[in-house]
């Protein structure tokens, strides 16, 4: 059993059968050293309400979850950490309506909502770059034209940047953003943002970014015309990183959410592809299930009109008998709380 989390489902809801063991777990993630006012910042005197909440004495009351992912939450918190557990848990990842049939939520929309909520804390903005080998090449997603063979008419296929660490013939951390075209201007602030300075960037002939190197990179160029039968209309091999991120992710998108979105939803998944590969390796799902609720209670609340503000409009929900239903998937009040056990330091407000 880890120190400060759960290592399997059967421990993951022994330790949060009802709601109240998981905003204790969340009071603990957010004030670690106690109480700290969002709005003076003092730590000092504070008391409990009756409906939960705390007061400060400047007078400012606040509760656990708000100015959290979790604000205004209207499904139990026992569905929201059975729902992290299932993203951190699935290698491959879980669909909306898989998530729906499995936690019972009667409406598709709110599982669609709570997932995509889910997927805008998976990185973290002050995350490590990546450094080293970085190769850089983009790709298109979405499905042919309609109207041309082969289509890559504006429009329809959606442009991506991937930049993909190389480690010898092994492939590292990758990272992946939507963008507007694939000039050099934007791929080099594509690099800037996410490739450490100092980092070998290799490119290939036909991106021209020749400021690489005043930016602070050793840049690499990979010639069309050095690859085998000198086929420059021939890409096979030139970066193989992107070209396998691109066709894994491809594949991934697929297989686990039917290839059924917009381009405005994209960046996303994108997002949650990422995530997924860079942590291929960490041994212990429970460890990703706590890093992924620290960055939740840490993240500026996502509104359902923030989810679909500006894209095509949210799926049509699935007509079921428990439509508009929240159910709870608490058992019995929890009468052992481990993280408090483990850390006996912290004092709970009271």
């Amino acid at each position: 059993m880890g120190v400060h989390y759960p290592e399997s489902l059967g421990q993951m809801r022994s330790w949060f059968p009802a709601d109240e063991d998981c905003l204790d777990y969340l009071e603990w993630l957010r004030w670690p050293d106690g109480f700290a006012c969002p709005a003076c910042g003092n730590s000092g005197a504070c008391w409990r309400l009756s409906d939960g909440r705390v007061e400060c004495g400047c007078g400012k009351r606040t509760s656990v979850t708000a100015g959290t992912l979790f604000d205004h939450h209207r499904s139990p918190l026992t569905v929201w950490f059975e729902l992290v557990w299932q993203f951190v848990t699935h290698r491959g990842g879980v669909s909306a309506l898989e998530v729906q049939r499995q936690l019972e939520i009667g409406s598709y929309r709110t599982a669609w909502a709570m997932c995509h909520r889910l997927r805008s804390v998976l990185i973290a903005p002050d995350q490590e770059r990546l450094a080293g080998r970085v190769e850089v090449d983009e790709t298109f997603f979405g499905g042919p034209d309609k109207e041309l063979a082969g289509g890559l008419a504006r429009g329809e296929k959606t442009l991506v940047a991937i930049a993909v660490e190389v480690e010898g013939p092994a492939v590292g951390r990758v990272c992946m953003q939507v963008v507007d075209d694939g000039s050099p201007d934007t791929l080099s602030r594509f690099v800037a943002e996410h490739v450490e300075k100092g980092s070998v960037v290799a490119v290939d002939d036909r991106r021209g970014c020749t400021c690489l190197a005043e930016m602070g990179y050793t840049h690499q160029v990979c010639h069309h015309a050095a690859m085998p039968g000198d086929d420059a209309d021939n890409d096979d091999g030139l970066l193989p990183g992107p070209e396998k991120v691109a066709a894994w992710s491809k594949r991934w998108l697929m297989s686990t959410h039917h290839g059924d979105l917009s381009p405005g939803h994209l960046q996303a998944y994108l997002d949650e592809f990422a995530f997924r590969f860079n942590n291929r390796r960490c041994a212990s799902r429970g460890l990703l299930f706590l890093h992924v609720l620290e960055a939740a209670v840490t993240h500026d609340p996502v509104r359902y009109g923030d989810v679909v503000s500006g894209l095509r409009a949210a799926p049509t929900p699935v007509s079921r008998s428990l439509d508009g239903v929240h159910p709870t998937l608490e058992s019995r009040p929890g009468s052992e709380r481990p993280w408090r056990r483990i850390s006996p330091g912290f004092t709970p407000v009271s």
